[in-house]
């Protein structure tokens, strides 16, 4: 007798158990705990939370140290949109890089460094700015560079509760139909304080105990997924501590050919400069230089892109192997 196959995205994974929630019954979704087949490890492949899986009942029930079980195993992943190696996880849509007005300073070089690793890995990037209440004018010039670059921009503040109806609008109208967004940012930018205005339902924990807490996941880089409704259609929310530890070294792993493509402000110019091989740094004639000095492109992005291809400039191929 065949046995039943189920479908459904893993939502968290820890020590060798997956938990899973399973779409397409009756019902509304259901919870199980799972563990991964064997030939996964033998092939060098890890489940991550946002995979889309196919699980059967698991004829094998095995528990851990801690007395627990997996009723089901994960059989077969479904192809991944992009995984990312820090923090692991799969099938991320949108990514709500996050940054303040003040208190602390944003470093934009650090802002674009998201964006670049969001639009090479075809996620959608949406810039957030927080505190906007301690620095207008500050929120405003940021909002207009990166609303020149033609992305999602948004400016709130959670604090006073002001701007949260336009970024709660978008979320509806785009995290739904299992896409999956998370929020990335320096700590102290008041992120946690703004998704628990958003998603007030999930209780996200912002207290001074729970960012004792926040420090310890960092170190576990765990990564949760959160249904943002009961329903089976519904848009999925990451809570990621050590989302704001990608690896900006390894950039996951594009080279700096590949990085003129990460910013989409170029993309316009891009073949009309003098010399075929131009790096778009300093060379006479680029059109992308002409475009920054006559304002048609934000210097700040310009500049976070000649240190970022610096870095990846002498990078060594090696790197890229740890």
């Amino acid at each position: 007798m065949e046995s039943i196959i189920y479908y459904g995205k893993i939502l968290k994974g820890v020590g060798g158990l997956y938990t899973v929630r399973i779409l397409g019954e009756d019902s509304s979704p259901t919870l199980v705990r799972c563990r991964a087949r064997g030939s996964f490890r033998h092939s060098n492949i890890t489940p991550l939370p946002g995979d889309n899986v196919l699980l059967t009942p698991d004829s094998n029930i095995q528990s851990t140290e801690r007395g627990e079980t997996a009723g089901y195993v994960i059989d077969d992943i479904a192809d991944r949109t992009c995984s990312l190696i820090r923090p692991p996880m799969a099938n991320l849509d949108y990514l709500f890089v996050t940054m303040a007005a003040a208190s602390p300073m944003p470093v934009l070089s650090t802002v674009d460094k998201l964006i670049s690793i969001a639009e090479y890995n075809h996620i959608e990037p949406v810039v957030v700015i927080t505190k906007s209440e301690l620095d207008e004018a500050e929120a405003e010039r940021l909002h207009n560079i990166y609303s020149a670059v033609g992305l999602h921009c948004f400016s709130v503040s959670a604090n006073e509760n002001r701007g949260i109806e336009p970024i709660d609008a978008f979320i509806k109208e785009n995290l739904h139909n299992g896409k999956t967004g998370a929020f990335a940012g320096a700590s102290g930018i008041g992120k946690s304080t703004l998704m628990n205005r958003l998603f007030p339902h999930l209780e996200l924990s912002t207290s001074e105990i729970s960012r004792k807490i926040e420090r310890g996941r960092h170190t576990t880089r765990l990564v949760e997924l959160f249904p943002l409704d009961d329903t089976d259609r519904c848009g999925y929310i990451a809570d990621t501590p050590g989302f704001s530890m990608l690896d900006f070294k390894r950039f996951d792993f594009f080279e700096k050919e590949e990085l003129c493509g990460t910013m989409r402000e170029f993309g316009r110019y891009i073949g009309s400069c003098r010399y075929t091989k131009c790096t778009h740094t300093k060379e006479d004639g680029c059109a992308i230089l002409e475009a920054v000095r006559s304002g048609e492109i934000p210097k700040s992005r310009h500049e976070s892109y000649v240190e970022l291809y610096e870095v990846l400039k002498t990078r060594k191929k090696w790197e890229t192997q740890k």
